[in-house]
């Protein structure tokens, strides 16, 4: 494997942070059927590799959209618990 930001698997926070954080998302929308810890589970890691990737400079947009997602998605149940 060749040294180099092309080949490092530090490529793949970005698409792995916007699929987690989609996931949550619909998980958070559904968290009466799905309960509450799916959504902050998926979330947390998407913020963590989004943050990962930021740091990095890799992925950029990818990165943006998995943050976005995955705070809405840890934000959204407790809220929601919040307000019951």
């Amino acid at each position: 494997m060749a040294t180099g930001s092309a080949d490092s698997p530090a490529t793949l926070y970005g698409p792995a942070s916007i699929v987690l954080g989609t996931l949550a998302l619909i998980a958070a929308v559904f968290a009466g059927f799905t309960g509450i810890a799916i959504p902050l589970l998926f979330g947390s890691l998407a913020v963590t590799f989004a943050l990962l990737g930021l740091a990095r400079k890799l992925n950029r947009g990818l990165c943006t959209v998995g943050l976005a997602t995955g705070s809405l998605s840890v934000l959204y149940p407790i809220f929601l618990t919040a307000a019951l």
